[in-house]
């Protein structure tokens, strides 16, 4: 990744804290933290950290102190507020706001209610005690706290700094993704919330996308034209050979963004692909607007660009099916390939991706074929042929355009990579721009 050396003021900043062993080992990965990023963007405030620590109430108290000490006014966190022992959010908050916690008897009749539902609904038995212990557990609020209603079983808390102390104001939040998200707009609502915004601007963000273009051009490109950038954060990213420039801004850089965006189109003509639209969503407008259809014959990828295609809500409009054939019967049985193709130029090969998106057009009726094959190791390379060797072949009503790939990296990296390699023949097939 890269940045510009040109940084954004803005009003209101906020840090997130992401509680959970399990997001911090790896085992689930963290949703809230970008979501939360994002939303706090529309808002007008920017982030200055997100910091993921375990169920450890001292590196949770740790990693406030640290939020406290770089000027945010608004630290968010989110998990740590269910029944068990490793839940302590609330508790240590409190602690570090100097608002020592209390139980919310009422809160915690609510909270037995929502209980004894969800245990009815799902026919769950448990020890009386034991549940009560844990709704009691999860009524515990910081004196002077606002509640946030639960969404699940766990309220929400606006956390204001206690009497007489400085500091960030911690909305905390639950854990899991659905229920945090339910809860944001009540949360953004809260009294104390709108004082520890106050003073937020709007804060405007653009994308665009390069196919093909290096960094390190990049960065020669914008270092060139500094001086009538001011205002403008600007961060890259390199990913699958694709360049993404995301410029975040105050309305009053508006004028350095349009000249900015002039600069790309001028010097990057040849491989702009995008002013805002994911590739995803690229080769869905495509197909809407052409009105053609799609049918996958995918081997070394398993399938994953049939799952990528029909990902999308809708896209049941233009993606008829597809079929992984790994096997050469499975190729020849299911989408028509020649035995004698295979038998003369191996299963990786130009000619059998030619014949798999050909086939998959035929079997499917579809007006667009795709055809992957390769070898996407750790083993079964040859001289020849060796790991990381793809073919793709995308056949459409326009003709045929096909792509012969050696990809660096593991396995996965390998079949992720001929993926993004075949959304784009099919972007550069449906709209023209630059080719894979």
């Amino acid at each position: 990744m890269g940045r510009a050396p040109r940084v954004v003021v803005v009003s209101a900043r906020a840090g997130i804290v992401v509680t959970g062993t399990e997001v911090l080992t790896g085992r689930v990965a963290d949703r809230n933290g970008p979501w939360l990023a994002e939303q706090l963007r529309l808002l007008g405030v920017d982030v200055g950290h997100v910091v993921v620590v375990g169920d450890r109430p001292e590196d949770l108290r740790a990693a406030l102190g640290f939020m406290a000490g770089t000027g945010v006014t608004l630290v968010i966190t989110s998990g740590g507020l269910g029944p068990t022992a490793d839940d302590l959010t609330a508790q240590v908050v409190g602690d570090v706001q100097g608002r020592p916690s209390v139980v919310d008897h009422a809160l915690e009749q609510r909270i037995t209610a929502i209980v004894e539902r969800l245990m009815a609904r799902r026919g769950w038995r448990a020890d009386p005690a034991a549940t009560a212990a844990g709704v009691r557990k999860q009524a515990q609020v910081p004196e002077g706290a606002t509640v946030l209603e639960p969404v699940g079983t766990a309220p929400g808390l606006v956390v204001p700094p206690g009497e007489g102390r400085d500091g960030p104001t911690v909305l905390v939040l639950p854990g899991p993704p659905s229920e945090l998200q339910g809860m944001w707009p009540a949360a953004v609502a809260a009294p104390a919330m709108r004082v520890a915004l106050a003073g937020s601007e709007e804060l405007r963000q653009e994308t665009v996308r390069l196919w093909g273009t290096l960094e390190a051009q990049l960065a020669l490109t914008l270092r060139r034209h500094e001086e009538d950038l001011g205002g403008l954060e600007i961060t890259t990213c390199l990913r699958d050979g694709e360049l993404e420039i995301v410029t975040r801004f105050p309305p009053s850089a508006q004028p350095a963004y349009e000249r900015l965006g002039t600069v790309l189109a001028d010097e990057y003509a040849d491989t702009l692909f995008s002013t805002g639209p994911t590739l995803d969503e690229l080769v869905a407008r495509g197909f809407a607007d052409r009105g053609w259809t799609v049918a996958t014959g995918e081997s070394c990828t398993g399938g994953l660009l049939a799952a990528r295609l029909t990902e999308r809500p809708g896209s049941s409009a233009w993606v008829l099916g597809g079929v992984t054939a790994y096997a050469n019967s499975a190729k020849e049985q299911l989408l028509d390939v020649p035995a004698e193709v295979l038998a003369e130029h191996g299963a990786v090969s130009p000619e059998v991706a030619v014949a798999l998106a050909e086939g998959a057009r035929s079997r499917f009726g579809a007006d667009v074929g795709v055809g992957i094959t390769g070898v996407a190791g750790p083993d079964g390379g040859t001289a020849d042929k060796p790991v990381g060797t793809v073919h793709l072949c995308v056949a459409g009503p326009d003709g045929s355009a096909a792509r012969a790939l050696r990809l660096p990296g593991t396995r996965s990296a390998v079949r992720e990579r001929s993926v993004t390699m075949a959304m784009h023949l099919l972007r550069s097939s449906l709209l023209g721009g630059p080719g894979a």
